[in-house]
C-alpha cells in the first residue's frame, strides 16, 4: 500500500479516514464518519448547518461540536419561524448563554439570517442546492487538494448577501458545502467516501 503524505490515516480502529477524522477526538470521527458530506435537506436543518458555520468562523469546529446542543437550545432547535421572531430580550439571553459563542455579531447574524430565509422565495433548500456543482471532480488525494474556496462557493456567498444574510463568506459558503454534501471532499482511500 503507498501511503499518501497528508492522505488518509488508520484511525484506532484501522479503518483510513481523512486525517481530521482519524486522529483526532471521538467526537470528530462521529461527525466525519456519520455527517461531513452526507447530503442535508430541509429548511431548518439547513439553517443550522449555516449558522454553526457561521460561528464557526475564526473558531475551532471541535468548539461548535462541543457546544451543538447549547447552541440548539438556545436558538429555538434553528427553528427559522421562532428565530425570525427574536427580539432585544432574546440577544441579551443570547450574550449571556455560556453554552454557545457569544459573539454579537455572529448571533445577530443567526437572527437576521433567520428572517432573510423565512423570506425567501422558493426556500433555503432550493437556494444551496441549486449551487451545488454540476462536473463530478476527482477524489482528492490528500489535504492540499482540497480548496477553501471555489466558484460555486464564491457565488452561493454573493446570492445569500444579496438574499439578505450575513456571515456568509466564500470559505464558509464552502465549508456548508462540504458539510452538507454539495461536494465530497473525504480523501480518496477515506472509508466515508
Amino acid at each position: 500500500m503507498t501511503v499518501v503524505v497528508g492522505g488518509p490515516l488508520a484511525g484506532p480502529d484501522g479503518l483510513l479516514r481523512c486525517p481530521w477524522g482519524a486522529t483526532g477526538p471521538d467526537d470528530y470521527r462521529a461527525y466525519h464518519d456519520t455527517e461531513w458530506g452526507v447530503p442535508v435537506h430541509g429548511e431548518d436543518r439547513l439553517y443550522e448547518r449555516l449558522c454553526l458555520e457561521a460561528f464557526q468562523s475564526g473558531l475551532s469546529w471541535l468548539t461548535i461540536l462541543r457546544r451543538r446542543e447549547g447552541f440548539r437550545a438556545a436558538f429555538a432547535q434553528f427553528s427559522i419561524a421562532r428565530v425570525a421572531a427574536f427580539d432585544d430580550s432574546d440577544r441579551a439571553r443570547l450574550l449571556a448563554d455560556a453554552g454557545i459563542i457569544r459573539n454579537r455579531a455572529k448571533i445577530d447574524a443567526a437572527i437576521a439570517n433567520a428572517s432573510a430565509a423565512q423570506a425567501l422565495q422558493g426556500g433555503l433548500d432550493a437556494l444551496v442546492w441549486s449551487f451545488a456543482p454540476t462536473r463530478r471532480k476527482a477524489a482528492p488525494k490528500r489535504l492540499s487538494d482540497v480548496p477553501a474556496v471555489t466558484e460555486e462557493s464564491t457565488a452561493l456567498a454573493k446570492e445569500l448577501k444579496r438574499k439578505g444574510f450575513r456571515f456568509v463568506g466564500p470559505t464558509t459558503a464552502y465549508a456548508l458545502m462540504q458539510a452538507c454534501g454539495l461536494v465530497n471532499d473525504h480523501l480518496k482511500g477515506c472509508v466515508s467516501r
